[in-house]
Formats: structure tokens, C-alpha cells, sequence
């Protein structure tokens, strides 16, 4: 029973003060099984680490030396627009979803185009909404998912992804956005990869990529008049490209590649002659995002060195790096330049600072911070910096990550707890960690997130070592680092915890199934538990991209090895507590695949805790939720690992 008393505090203040035995109450939108009591003062507690907040760089104002932000202060991220450097956040959105893009109209300013799905599901729809009215217009058919949004130049159309006509092919529409009637169908293609890179400057030509799997892009070219669509990169060739961004004269666009190369490099295409000149060859790194200024004289980009942002931007005649002054170390993202050409803006976070909004101007080198997010009222330089950590695996090849140290003051030998990422074509990089610094302040407990083979940012070859028949390979990564970990007298190799979520997820149960033996407890959140029956009821839109990734189920030879490596049918080998956690929405991987997995698991005879949101998909968005997910979480820690 909750039980409040009203006590009188300093100076004669009346202070509510929660009783010791006082429990959180779990809302009815959450479904939570074999979950112990949330007491108050824990949620209390931790209050100060889930009220970390982050902002990210959407737009810059097409006139006025002004932002639009992605941040939260409600229950889910919302369009803010910041009017200086430092300035209020002025809120312009308010839904009970998650508010995504954020574009100014490209003429005046005075309205916005956004996008926003229910209740997690991911059936974007676009919206037009009018700054000087607040009157909001829905431009897509409010059923099928709708992405990629790019404003022509003059600000007059719009061109973006729809599955509207199957349910399951990225086809390209082009509309007035102040008139959805005059929306029309640009190409019709087959897959749910497709989407708009950039207009020409005259208007009458788009860049499309379409992406077949991370190894496997193409750019094309588009008519915008008459539909006809023209290959740019070879036919048959199997290679990666991203961007496709026009220059100022529209003869040829800019774009990264791993053609002939291990990693993403610069390049320029000659769209007369499809000639692609490589304009960065001497760095053996991902180059992650570019971004053209408008008077086509400057190209930003940013290199991923080992997790770390480097930026440059280059002079596009003399094809030279302009001398930057130096930037604060961390991760970089949402290149934008304003339309005065000269001022940079950019989303930094580092495990110190949270994701924040900055500008840079190239010309005078001035460097400014436009957001200052809060951090739950917590010192940030107290919080750990990782250490790039390296082990080799089954098979001698070296594998990295990040390690977090709890602080000094908690002596011997560190529980660990492992966070495996998605994707699996994604990294770990060392950005903030927010609500996690609570397991390393509070609980003593270092954190490990591996970059285990299949991670991008490495080069083509190790992305591809976890494809097909060799999926379990990654896992053997984590045997490896399990040996390491057993190296290290700072760490204790008898409490470790795997965690992760969606493919992460995955690898959790998988880890529990290989090495239940080592490992104390595992906590997977919206995880694949059984490829076959996950490929045949992920959404349409994305299972055939996942079948390049993970195999096609529909061939019996590669059926019978996906069943085989199921974490759902190797059940029986776990022993030890399980924590799932599970969106109902999630159109990815669809909640029966934790569903079967909790079935499975018990009937083992062993604690299994569940919770499913009614209202989330592919994992927890609103803080309400996001709230109870971490105070269980830190229950299940305590419980499961520290004892």
C-alpha cells in the first residue's frame, strides 16, 4: 500500500515525504510479469538519472539565424525551435507520440513539415504545420509508412518514400506540401529500400538510392517530369554508396563508396560520364556524413575514427581541407549548414555531454553551443569516460569495445554488465549514456559494449563475418571477451549480465544459450527469438532487407540452420533469470517473439520477468514507461547480479 505523510520541514515548508514501503503503482498500459514491487524512494532515486535530456539538430531556419530541435520535456521527444545560441526552448509540437524530422519551409520559414507515427508502430505520416496559425495539414492517406522527406530548392515540393500502393514497396511520390490532392506518383519500384537523396538545382532531376543491404546500394537518377529513372552505379556490381548530393552547378554529385576499398571513402561523380573520382584516399575510416553547403563552395563530413568524430570541411574547387579549429572529443551527426554558407551546425555528444546542438562558423572559426542540456541536476565530469578495450576471438581476429569503470570508491573486483548493440549493422560509440550512469554511480557495476563482428565502422570484411552461416560467430565473440574479461583483476568474471536490445536482443538469448554456465543473468529487450517465424511476420516493408542480412527463410538448407541457431529452440540450456522486455507495436520484431521466448523459459523452472507496453514498439519511447523499464531493471540488477 502507498501510504504519503505530510511532515513540517525547514523554515515551516510543508514536505511530502514517501514511506519507506510505499511502491510505485505499474500503469494499466504496461503489462508486467514476475516483477517485484517498484518501491517509491528507488523511483525517486532515480529521477535524477532518467531526467537527463538530450537535443538534436533538425533544421536551420531559412532566413533567420534560428534552429529547430528534437528534444523532450513531456513524455516524448517534440519539435522545439531555438531562436539563439543558449536561447528558450520554444515548443512547437505537442502529441503524445514521438515527434521525428522537423523541416522549415525553405521560403519563409513560417511553416514546418514533420512526421509521426501511433503508439510506436512506425507508420509515419507527414504533416504541414502552419507557424503563424498552429493549423496542422496531414499530407500522406493516414495508413501507410511515409519517410524521407526532401524539399525541392524553391520550396515548392516535396519528394518522399511511401508504401501506400502495396503496403510494401518504397515507391517516390512528389506533392505541393500545402496541397495533399497534388501529390503524385514519381517511380514505382520493387523493394522497401528506396528513398530521395536530393534535388538538382534547376529542379528537374532527384538522386535515389536504394539500398538492397549495407554491402549492397545503388544510386539512380529520376526525372522529375516524366518518371524516367537511369542507373548511375554499375549493374551487377555489388558495392556500397551513400549521399548523391548535388554540387551548385548540377553537373555532378558528391557521395561515399566502398567500391575497391574497405571503408567508406569521398568521392565525386561526373553524371556526364559516370566517372567517380575518390577525393579522400589516404584515410582508412568511415566517412559517415557530408553535407553540401547551398552555394555548393563548401562540403562538411565526418570521419569515424574508432568511434570517434572527426570533422573537416572541404573547399570544393581547391578540393582542400579548410583549417578547423579544434572541437570537443566525442560523436558528431546531423551535418547542416545554414544558407548563408558559412555556419555549420551539428548534434556532439560525449560520455561527459549529453547530445547538444553547436555551430561552428568556417570562415571566423567561431564555435557555439545553442543547447544546454540538463543532466537530472548531476555533475557530468564526475561521470566515466570509457576505455577502448581490445580481445581476439575464437578465430585470432581482434575485437573491440568500450569499457565504463565504476568510480574509485567501490574497491575489488567490478560486476559487468555486457550491452550488445542492434542492427547488427551498427557500433557502439562513446557517446552519453544518461539513465546507465546510475548502474555505474550508484551500484558500483562496469559496463562493456562490445563491437562484436557484423559491426559497421570497421570496414566491409568484418561487416560481413556474421552473414548467413556464420551468425553464430558473433557470439563466439562474446565467449571471447567472456575469457578476457576473466584477465582483468578489476572485473569479477563470476557476476556478469548480458544485455541488448533487437538484434542486441537477440544476441542476449543467444549467449545465454551458449554460455548459461557464465553468465548470472541476461536482460533482452524486443530481441529476435526465432529467425524463421521473425522474417515471416516482420513488416513487409523490411523483410526482404533482412533476409540479406540474416538469410532467406524460404530456402530449405538455410530454413533448417536459422531453426537451428534459434535461441527459442535451444531454450532448455537457460538456467538462469531472464529479464524481456517488449513493445506491442513493434513492427520489426513483433512482440511473439518474446511472447515464445517467456513460454519457453519457464519451463525451465526459472525466474523470468516480463514487460510489455500497450503503447510502444520497437522499444520504450515515453518516459512514463521508459521510467518503470529502468527502476525494474535496477531491480533485476540487484537481484540477479549483485548477490
Amino acid at each position: 500500500m502507498r501510504r504519503i505523510t505530510l511532515t513540517c520541514g525547514i523554515a515551516g515548508l510543508i514536505v511530502l515525504r514517501l514511506c519507506a514501503d510505499a511502491i510505485v503503482p505499474i500503469p494499466p498500459n504496461l503489462k508486467a510479469e514476475g516483477i517485484p514491487p517498484i518501491p517509491a524512494p528507488l523511483m525517486e532515486k532515480l529521477n535524477r538519472y532518467s531526467e537527463a535530456r538530450t537535443a538534436f539538430l533538425l533544421d536551420w531556419h531559412p532566413v533567420r539565424r534560428e534552429i529547430l530541435i528534437s528534444t523532450r520535456f513531456g513524455e516524448a521527444p517534440q519539435i522545439h525551435r531555438v531562436a539563439m545560441p543558449g536561447g528558450a526552448r520554444t515548443q512547437l509540437t505537442f502529441f503524445p507520440d514521438r515527434v521525428g524530422g522537423g523541416l522549415f519551409d525553405p521560403r519563409d520559414g513560417e511553416a514546418i513539415l514533420f512526421s509521426k507515427d501511433v503508439g510506436g508502430a512506425e507508420f509515419f505520416q507527414l504533416f504541414r504545420q502552419d507557424l503563424r496559425t498552429g493549423d496542422i495539414l496531414l499530407l500522406t492517406d493516414g495508413k501507410s509508412r511515409n519517410t524521407g522527406v526532401v524539399w525541392s530548392p524553391s520550396g515548392r515540393r516535396i519528394v518522399y518514400s511511401s508504401t501506400r500502393r502495396n503496403g510494401k514497396d518504397t515507391d517516390l511520390y512528389v506533392a505541393d506540401p500545402s496541397d495533399p490532392a497534388s501529390t503524385r506518383l514519381l517511380l514505382q519500384v520493387e523493394g522497401g529500400g528506396w528513398s530521395a537523396v536530393d534535388w538538382s538545382p534547376d529542379e528537374t532531376r532527384i538522386t535515389v538510392l536504394e539500398f538492397r543491404s549495407v554491402n549492397d546500394t545503388s544510386l539512380h537518377l529520376v526525372d522529375v517530369a516524366t518518371g524516367k529513372r537511369e542507373l548511375l552505379t554499375p549493374a551487377g556490381e555489388k558495392a556500397a554508396y551513400t549521399g548523391g548530393y548535388f554540387g551548385k552547378d548540377g553537373k555532378g554529385i558528391y557521395l561515399t563508396t566502398d567500391r575497391d576499398a574497405e571503408f567508406h571513402r569521398l568521392a565525386y561523380m561526373d553524371l556526364a560520364t559516370r566517372k567517380i573520382e575518390i577525393l579522400r584516399s589516404d584515410r582508412n575510416w568511415d566517412v559517415d556524413d557530408i553535407a553540401v553547403s547551398r552555394d555548393g563552395r563548401r562540403l562538411a563530413y565526418t570521419v569515424n575514427e574508432e568511434g570517434i568524430s572527426k570533422l573537416y570541411v572541404m573547399d570544393t574547387a581547391t578540393r582542400k581541407d579548410l583549417r578547423l579549429p579544434p572541437l570537443p572529443v566525442g560523436v558528431i551527426s546531423s551535418l547542416r549548414w545554414h544558407n548563408n554558407s558559412r555556419e555549420l551546425g551539428f548534434t556532439l555528444s560525449s560520455a561527459r555531454s549529453p547530445a547538444d546542438v553547436y555551430s561552428l562558423d568556417v570562415e571566423t572559426g567561431k564555435f557555439e553551443r545553442w543547447t544546454f542540456s540538463e543532466t537530472g541536476g548531476l555533475n557530468p565530469e564526475t561521470f566515466s569516460e570509457p576505455e577502448l578495450v581490445r580481445w581476439k576471438s575464437f578465430d585470432g581476429r581482434m575485437i573491440s569495445g568500450f569499457l565504463y569503470l565504476p568510480p574509485k570508491k567501490f574497491s575489488g573486483p567490478r560486476p559487468v554488465i555486457i550491452k550488445i548493440h542492434g542492427g547488427p549493422e551498427a557500433q557502439y560509440r562513446p557517446g552519453f549514456l544518461g539513465p546507465d550512469n546510475y548502474f555505474l554511480n550508484e551500484l558500483g557495476v562496469a559496463i562493456l559494449q562490445p563491437n562484436v563482428r557484423g559491426s559497421s565502422g570497421y570496414g566491409k570484411t568484418f561487416l560481413q563475418l556474421d552473414n548467413g552461416m556464420k551468425r553464430e560467430d558473433a557470439v563466439k565473440d562474446i565467449g571471447a571477451l567472456l575469457d578476457w574479461i576473466a584477465t582483468r583483476p578489476d572485473l569479477d568474471k563470476d557476476r556478469i549480465m548480458v544485455t541488448g536490445g533487437s538484434y542486441g536482443g537477440y544476441m542476449t538469448l543467444a549467449v545465454m544459450t551458449h554460455y548459461n554456465d557464465r553468465v548470472r543473468c541476461g536482460l533482452g529487450v524486443v530481441g529476435i527469438s526465432n529467425f524463421v517465424t521473425f522474417l515471416e511476420r516482420t513488416e513487409a516493408y523490411r523483410r526482404d532487407l533482412r533476409r540479406a542480412e540474416y538469410g532467406d527463410e524460404r530456402d530449405p538448407k538455410m530454413r533448417e540452420f536459422l531453426l537451428k541457431i534459434s535461441p527459442l529452440n535451444n531454450a532448455h540450456k537457460i538456467t538462469k533469470p531472464m529479464f524481456l522486455v517488449q513493445g506491442k507495436n513493434d513492427p520489426r520484431v513483433p512482440a511473439a517473439e518474446s511472447e515464445q521466448m517467456v513460454a519457453a523459459i519457464r519451463k525451465n523452472r526459472v525466474p523470468v520477468w516480463y514487460l510489455l507496453a500497450e503503447d510502444e514498439g520497437h522499444g520504450f519511447v515515453k518516459k512514463k514507461n521508459r521510467d518503470i523499464q529502468l527502476a525494474a531493471t535496477v531491480l533485476f540488477v540487484e537481484q540477479h547480479l549483485l548477490k
